[in-house]
Order: structure tokens, then C-alpha cells, then sequence
């Protein structure tokens, strides 16, 4: 692959392009503030509306002093029938059940809506109701909701009104899973999902079990057999396997800021050597910007995709067991939740795909 990164000379004030309009319910998530970092840097983009149900009134750069004298503008409310008059696209960085509870076809006949939530990820609504124990108030939008994992779905993407942005375990599991499930070398009743990811992926709501003494020199699984991602990966995988998916899948919490690191199992279908199935995840990834498969016996980790909408992928073959080891690392709040929707945006609206996406990993 190419150089990702290159010099422009030639670069364009947003006041000389063709801007789309955009705005964010849930502006003061921390999803939502992602949102706005990368927004902020997108030279087709102009935010309208920095919408947040508990900062009504309060200047933005109040709530995010990082934003001060970058973000002038005053939170709004959550109105989103009044958002979609003014605006090419919504994003909505909520909790599981509020677009469900708004969306109406006026809505979705004015701007086009990236969904941060689980609300129309999962096609079946009993599986939706079983896992997030809340009743779906609009199933008949689902079936038109695409899921925007764009290195999957990325056809179907450019022609939505409504995408279904995947949660940040499952995109990070199924990015590192998929190239095995859909040429058949993994058994489907083997796989095991391990994932670590830090503490902003629990939100930035006030939890006893996210407070520093409780995180801090600790480590803990949680959700498990029962952690709500479980569902979506297994939906997603099946559809390249071609039949139904049944996984083992453990969240834990470690004591960091960002980062997924999944650790995947599975059973070999066949003998394989290691240049076979490198030339598999070549065969998916080789012209995917956002996925990096890594050199040979190079173990991803997420200090190298913090802030950054990149993927880092590699895998192990265990002779011995006859097993395949898959990793995967992410940035839970980029590629896992905002930076996702943005290359989403970026499909939508015809845009390059990684269009105010060039983030190079921070570090240390």
C-alpha cells in the first residue's frame, strides 16, 4: 500500500469548498465531543448544532475547555424534528433506546441520521429487546437502517438515509475475525472473543465502578455471557460465514483512558502455514485505508491506533492446538464509535472516505 499520509499544498479553507451542514445530539458525550474534535478538522464540514439534554444553554467550551476559542456556540436541546430543518445530517452520540423513541418519516425525508446507539444495528427486534431489555418504539425502520461498518457494508453505506454506526467491541472483534469466518477457515462454534478496553467506553455518566479508586491498578471482566455487543458480532459474522454464529465473547475493563484490544480463538477447518492466511487478510484489507495488518509476529496494541481511526490486525497460528489466534486493537472513541461515523458521513455525501480522517496515532 501507498504512503497514507501525504503533503497537500494545494489545501482549502472551508469557506472555499461546498460545506454540508451537521449536527450532534449528544454533543457532550464523550462519543459526541469526539464528534466534534473530528468535525472540527473536516474541511466540508460546518457543526450547527451542538445538542446536549444536560448542558441546555451552557456554552460548549464550558463543558470541553478544550475547546475554548475553537467552539464558540451554545449547547441546544435534543429536539431533533427541529435539528432535521436545519441540517444535511444528524449524528446522535445517545443512549440505546432515544432515536428509536423519536425517528419519524419526516424526519428521516429531510437530513440523513448516523446513529451512535445499538437501535437499529440488530435486523431481529426480539434479539434487541432480549439483550438491551428495552422495548423497541420503531422497528419499522430497522430493515432500512444499513450497518456502517464501511469495510463491509461500504455500497450499501452510500446509499442510506439511515446508518446504524456498529458499537467499538464489535467493530473491533469483527474487523479481526472476518477475513478467517468468510473464507470458511474458522469453525463457527469455536470462536472466543477476549477484549480489554478502557474506561470512556462506559460514557461519561457518574458510575461507582468507573470512579478512579475503582479502575485504577485494576482489571476486571464484566458482562459476562451476557455483555449486549454479543448479539451484533454474531449477526455480523454470520452473514459472511453464511449461517448462524455462536461466540463466546468477555469484555474487560482496564485502567486507561481509550483503546480495544480483542483477543480472538478459533478452531482451524484446515492445516493452513501462515503465508496462506496472510494472503487471506490481504486478499480483504490489502486497499483498506483504515486496516493495517501487521508484519509477521507483530502483536497490535492500542498505544499505536490512540486517536486515530485506524484498525491494527495480526494473527497467530497455534500448530499444537490446531487454533488460530486473532488480534485486533482500536480506539474505542474513533474507529470504534466517532471516527466510524464520520467515514460513514464521508460515504453518504460522496466525500473521500477518509476525508478529515488522516489522524496520526498519538504517542507516547
Amino acid at each position: 500500500m501507498a504512503c497514507r499520509f501525504r503533503v497537500c499544498h494545494n489545501l482549502k479553507k472551508k469557506e472555499d469548498v461546498k460545506m454540508i451542514k451537521a449536527g450532534i445530539i449528544g454533543a457532550t458525550g464523550y462519543a459526541g465531543a469526539e464528534l466534534v474534535r473530528i468535525l472540527m478538522g473536516h474541511p466540508s464540514v460546518e457543526i450547527k448544532w451542538y445538542g446536549s439534554r444536560s448542558y441546555i444553554d451552557k456554552k460548549y467550551a464550558d463543558v470541553y475547555r478544550n475547546m475554548f476559542e475553537i467552539v464558540e456556540d451554545t449547547c441546544l436541546d435534543d429536539n431533533i424534528e427541529e435539528l432535521a430543518k436545519q441540517v444535511d445530517v444528524i449524528f446522535t452520540a445517545t443512549p440505546q433506546g432515544f432515536l428509536g423513541s423519536v425517528l419519524n418519516e419526516k424526519i428521516l425525508s429531510e437530513t440523513k441520521v448516523i446513529d451512535l446507539s445499538a437501535d437499529y444495528r440488530i435486523k431481529d427486534v426480539a434479539t434487541y429487546e432480549k439483550w438491551y431489555k428495552i422495548e423497541h418504539k420503531s422497528p419499522q425502520f430497522i430493515e432500512e437502517a444499513v450497518y456502517g461498518l464501511c469495510e463491509i457494508n461500504r455500497e450499501k453505506v452510500k446509499n442510506a438515509g439511515l446508518v446504524a454506526n456498529p458499537g467499538c467491541y464489535t467493530t473491533c472483534s469483527i474487523l479481526t475475525a472476518y477475513p478467517l469466518v468468510k473464507e470458511g477457515l474458522i469453525d463457527a462454534n469455536t470462536l472466543i472473543v477476549d477484549a480489554k478496553s478502557g474506561t470512556s467506553g462506559a460514557g461519561r455518566g457518574a458510575k461507582v465502578n468507573n470512579l478512579f479508586c475503582e479502575v485504577n491498578e485494576n482489571m476486571k471482566a464484566y458482562g459476562v455471557a451476557t455483555h449486549r455487543h454479543t448479539p451484533e458480532i454474531e449477526e455480523q459474522l454470520g452473514y459472511a460465514a453464511g449461517k448462524q454464529f455462536c461466540i463466546n465473547f468477555t469484555p474487560h475493563l482496564v485502567p486507561m483512558n481509550r483503546g480495544i484490544l480483542a483477543t480472538a480463538y478459533a478452531t482451524l477447518t484446515k492445516d493452513v502455514s501462515y503465508e496462506e492466511v496472510k494472503a487471506v487478510y490481504d486478499k480483504y484489507y490489502k486497499d483498506e485505508y483504515f486496516v493495517r495488518v501487521l508484519d509477521k509476529d507483530v502483536c497490535p496494541q492500542t498505544k499505536w491506533v490512540e486517536g486515530s481511526n485506524f484498525v491494527d490486525v495480526n494473527f497467530k497460528i497455534d500448530k499444537r492446538t490446531n487454533r488460530i489466534i486473532m488480534m485486533g486493537a482500536i480506539d474505542n472513541l474513533v474507529k470504534g464509535a466517532a471516527g466510524q461515523a464520520v467515514q460513514n458521513m464521508n460515504l453518504l455525501f460522496g466525500f473521500e472516505e477518509n476525508e478529515g480522517l488522516k489522524l496520526v496515532p498519538m504517542f507516547p
